[in-house]
């Protein structure tokens, strides 16, 4: 397999995913929520003077200190995007962009005829960047690799979704190099065959750092199911259509483990690709 400098670079692949796709909706969701509540604030406002004369300014200020909150966290969310490290307190806000921005922002594209797939894609961009930005490194044993089971290949007798130690190792699919890179590493590696099996891989191994394998819209809901715990998104590619014989780029899975395990020693694809060790990660 022939790799390039710019996929040794920057090997995540996002489909053409823009950051700025995810700057524009949560700028406009906030705009849209400060509305809304300037709106039930100025709405009631003569009827509030009716109850007493400073009930309008009480609640205006309510209104006032929400709508502040909303435009400081949505500063502190773009700004952090843009440079990639937390600022203006904004180290934790990636639980409010799951929880409450994305389905808002969700919402938002489809009124204007945004393509959702186009809205995941971009999240889980961002969403790896705040990881990057908020999380320092883990133990390779704090670890897991969480794939979905058409990694396997279609044709494959093997059940390894209970144990991935029953692979051969036959190279067909990107089990075998996944299997490699959690030899080499420690970390943890399973397959899972649903959402529901995820969770409950998530719950029995207690890792305290995931790497997520899937398509777009299973890892958006794996990000939001699995919140707070860390989950860094790795889009699969699907060269036979959606759930079938998917494959994973080895540099990126290769680079995101390196990018999060403590002291990971001397890489294994990169030496394969260009004869010497990595030094970047």
């Amino acid at each position: 397999m022939l790799f390039h400098k710019k996929d040794l670079d920057n090997p995540e692949r996002y489909y053409g995913a823009r950051k700025r796709l995810f700057i524009g909706l949560i700028t406009g969701t906030s705009i849209l929520l400060c509305s809304l509540l300037f709106a039930g604030w100025i709405i009631p406002f003569i009827g509030f003077s009716n109850i007493h004369p400073s009930l309008p300014y009480f609640f205006g200020l309510i209104f006032g200190a929400a709508i502040f909150f909303i435009c400081w966290t949505t500063l502190g969310l773009v700004l952090q995007i843009l440079k990639g490290r937390a600022v203006l307190g904004s180290a934790k806000m990636r639980g409010l962009t799951i929880r409450i921005f994305l389905p808002l922002m969700t919402m938002l594209a489809r009124l204007l005829g945004i393509d959702k797939c186009r809205v995941r894609q971009s999240f889980i961009r961002v969403n790896n960047e705040l990881v990057r930005s908020e999380n320092g490194k883990f133990e390779p044993k704090d670890i897991l690799i969480l794939t979905p089971h058409c990694l396997q290949a279609s044709d494959c007798s093997l059940r390894l979704s209970y144990n991935v130690d029953n692979c051969k190792r036959c190279g067909r699919c990107p089990v075998a190099m996944l299997l490699k890179l959690r030899d080499h590493y420690g970390v943890k590696f399973t397959i899972a065959t649903g959402g529901t099996i995820a969770r409950r891989i998530v719950v029995q191994e207690k890792p305290k750092f995931i790497i997520a394998v899937a398509c777009e819209r299973d890892l958006t809901s794996g990000i939001q199911d699995t919140y707070p715990l860390p989950v860094y998104g790795v889009l699969n590619e699907r060269p036979c259509g959606p759930c079938l014989d998917t494959t994973v780029p080895e540099l990126s899975m290769e680079r995101a483990l390196r990018m999060f395990i403590k002291n990971p020693g001397p890489p294994l694809l990169f030496e394969a690709a260009f004869g010497h060790a990595d030094t970047k990660c």
